[in-house]
């Protein structure tokens, strides 16, 4: 978003009220942000986690807390209403068909249309762009093997192994993942039980009360334990993690789901916090301050300390879950 090209009416409002309430805002590259005055009024030092945008197309300016709050708090706190987000009001019957017009006779749609899930909300915030995966060609030779990653149970015994594999295109090279089970003589070429990759340590770290990490995939862990932590993933990535992985850590007195910055990554850690969440005493979600995932984070130089809270999904989270009060931990 260009800062510098004219706003409507509706910025200049919610963009004064904010300032007069809040202080001047940062802008961004498509947000500017605010101190949000529902969970940052209270006069001590915040990162503003209030998002505001002008979209010229609609006429209307956009505010979005991602750290979860209700927009129409926001509002209420500037002495707004939600008619103060529009430069001016859409004429009733008109606009886009989809949104105005309901059956016969263009009478107006009165059925609720479907709210962003949190996840969406996370990644629109994010501004991830569309996954689009460059064509490399056709392949020009066999796959080379280049790492073994084994899955032990807790006693030590092996179930299976991923394998990363090395692919040459012609125009450069892919990676490529195949699994293998143990059958406690050979190896077939199958998939194995879903339990998660370091799991004896995952084990021990339970009954010694620290803390653990879920990563998206096996050289992430790998990073973790360089760096002195315990941590965890399933196998084949983003998308395959379910609750007999989840079972593992239940009774964890705090678990840290490290989210890569893409589209997927996104959903594979609310995915994972969702099947924790009511389990474990603490979930907090993170990502790396630079780079993809925690590998590129912790090789540019920054602490495991320094990862940053995951907009929407880090604040959801971290609450105890309302079905299972039960669990209570202290942080």
């Amino acid at each position: 978003m260009d800062f510098t090209a004219p706003q409507g009416l509706s910025w200049q409002k919610i963009t004064a009220a904010l300032t007069a309430h809040m202080g001047p805002g940062r802008p961004g590259p498509r947000w500017t942000n605010y101190l949000c005055p529902v969970h940052e009024a209270d006069g001590q030092h915040h990162n503003p986690s209030l998002g505001v945008r002008y979209d010229p197309v609609q006429g209307k300016t956009i505010v979005r807390c991602w750290a979860g709050c209700d927009d129409q708090d926001v509002l209420t706190r500037l002495n707004l209403q939600v008619r103060d987000l529009w430069d001016r009001l859409p004429e009733r019957g008109s606009g886009n068909r989809r949104d105005h017009a309901g059956g016969r006779g263009g009478r107006p749609n009165t059925q609720a249309q479907p709210q962003m899930s949190l996840v969406d909300k996370a990644i629109d915030y994010a501004g991830f762009p569309v996954p689009h995966k460059p064509s490399l060609g056709e392949q020009t030779g066999p796959a080379e093997n280049v790492h073994s990653y084994l899955y032990r149970w807790p006693d030590g015994r092996i179930e299976g192994a991923i394998i990363r594999q090395r692919i040459p295109y012609e125009h450069g090279y892919g990676k490529g993942f195949t699994q293998r089970h143990w059958t406690g003589t050979d190896w077939e070429n199958t998939g194995f039980a879903p339990i998660p990759y370091r799991l004896p340590e995952v084990t021990d770290s339970l009954s010694r009360g620290r803390e653990i990490y879920v990563c998206e995939g096996e050289q992430d862990v790998l990073s973790a334990f360089t760096a002195g932590q315990i941590a965890t993933c399933n196998a084949m990535g983003a998308g395959s993690w379910n609750r007999d992985h989840a079972q593992w850590l239940h009774g964890a007195g705090r678990v840290i789901v490290v989210a890569d910055r893409d589209r997927p990554g996104y959903r594979h850690a609310a995915r994972v916090a969702e099947s924790l969440h009511g389990h474990v005493g603490e979930i907090r979600v993170l990502q790396a301050a630079t780079g993809k995932d925690l590998t590129d984070h912790l090789a540019a130089g920054h602490g495991i300390d320094q990862l940053e809270l995951v907009p929407y999904l880090d604040r959801h989270y971290r609450q105890p879950a309302q079905r299972s009060q039960q669990i209570t931990r202290s942080r």
